[in-house]
C-alpha cells in the first residue's frame, strides 16, 4: 500500500511541476551559475535561477524528505531530486532505489535492461571521481508530444550515517535529432550533469 501511494504521490508531483513549467509564456536564455545546496549536500550548474520545493512523502509507513531544484529552458526542465534518509532508513535504499527505477522506465515503455545507457563518471566535492550509470529514454505515447530524457541515480552516504538519493535529469519535450544520446551529450545539456557535485 505504501509503495502504491508513494507511486502515485511522485508521479502527481513531477507531472504539476512539469505542467507549470509547460504553461510559461517565456523562459530564460542560458545564464549557467553554481548553485549550493548545502542542506542537501551537493553542489550544481544550473542555466537559469531553479525553483525549489520541499515535502515529506510516505513510504513504508515512514516519512521520507524530498527536495526537488528545477528549471525549465525553451523545452529542457533540468532537475535534481534528493531523498534523505536517515540511520533508521537505510535499509530501504535498495528497494526505494529500484522503484524510483522501475517506475521511470515503465512509464517510459522501456525494460531497464534494453534501455539506451552508458557508463560515467561525477567528481565529489573533494575531487574524488566515482563511476555511475546514464539512461536516456524515449517516452513511448499516445500523444502527440514526444518526451525524452537523460537521467542518472547518485546515492551518497552522509556523516551521521545517514543517505542522500539523487535523481539528476533532463526532460526534453519534442523529437530529439539525431538520436536521444547525442542530443542529450551536447554541451549545454552534458555541463549539467559533469557539474553535479555531491559533497
Amino acid at each position: 500500500m505504501g509503495q502504491v501511494l508513494f507511486r502515485a504521490v511522485s508521479l502527481r508531483c513531477l507531472l504539476l511541476i512539469a505542467t507549470a513549467f509547460l504553461i510559461c509564456a517565456c523562459s530564460p536564455k542560458l545564464d549557467w551559475r553554481m548553485v549550493q545546496s548545502p542542506q542537501e549536500g551537493y553542489t550544481a550548474l544550473f542555466p537559469a535561477k531553479p525553483d525549489k520545493i520541499e515535502r515529506k512523502i510516505p513510504y513504508q509507513a515512514q516519512e521520507l524528505l524530498q527536495t526537488l531544484e528545477a528549471v525549465k529552458i525553451d523545452d529542457d526542465i533540468y532537475s535534481i531530486s534528493s531523498i534523505y534518509l536517515s540511520k533508521q532508513q537505510t535499509e530501504l535504499l535498495a528497494t526505494l532505489l529500484e522503484q524510483l527505477k522501475g517506475n521511470l522506465f515503465r512509464n517510459a515503455g522501456v525494460d531497464q535492461l534494453s534501455a539506451h545507457n552508458s557508463d560515467g563518471l561525477y567528481q565529489t566535492a573533494n575531487h574524488q571521481r566515482i563511476p555511475t550509470k546514464d539512461y536516456f529514454l524515449e517516452f513511448k505515447s499516445a500523444s502527440t508530444s514526444q518526451q525524452a530524457m537523460r537521467v542518472r541515480w547518485i546515492t551518497k552516504p552522509t556523516v551521521n550515517g545517514g543517505t542522500w538519493l539523487y535523481q539528476v535529469s533532463i526532460l526534453h519535450i519534442g523529437p530529439v535529432q539525431p538520436d536521444v544520446r547525442t542530443f542529450f551529450s551536447a554541451e549545454e545539456r552534458a555541463n549539467f550533469f559533469d557539474e553535479f557535485h555531491p559533497d
